[in-house]
């Protein structure tokens, strides 16, 4: 199974599990579950760094480097077809950028998106786990 990390999900993963669900901790600790992201969610944690709302250990940078590479996830490039998909997503969808850049990776990909977003959640164009 593969799977799409949304970056609260992400977040969360790294540095507080526990606020997320245990279907999503079974998901992503199992051995079958190969986990993606899309490095839109790496611009998502340099902004929230940036504007005080998330505090880290080290530098951004340094830390999405080091807990990618730790869990071994796996970085999914933004292309073309995924920009296209995100600006074509059947509607109604949000405006944020990054949502639609993820929601789109995850129906590219054909994975579930891994995420506690409402907006996403009740989008019924693409599969989640929470």
């Amino acid at each position: 199974m593969h799977v799409l990390l949304d970056t609260c999900a992400l977040i969360w993963a790294i540095s507080e599990p526990d606020a997320m669900t245990d279907r999503a901790r079974e998901v992503l600790t199992a051995p079958e579950t190969s986990v993606l992201l899309s490095p839109i969610s790496c611009a998502e944690v340099a902004c929230a760094v940036e504007r005080g709302r998330l505090e880290l250990d080290r530098h951004w940078k340094l830390w999405f480097r080091h807990f990618v590479e730790l869990n071994a996830w796996h970085s999914v490039d933004i292309d073309l077809a995924i920009i296209e998909e995100a600006y074509s997503l059947p509607e109604p969808f949000h405006r944020d950028p990054a949502d639609r850049i993820l929601v789109a990776t995850a129906r590219v990909m054909s994975c579930a998106v891994l995420t506690a977003d409402r907006k996403i959640l009740d989008y019924p164009h693409v599969e989640t786990i929470w």
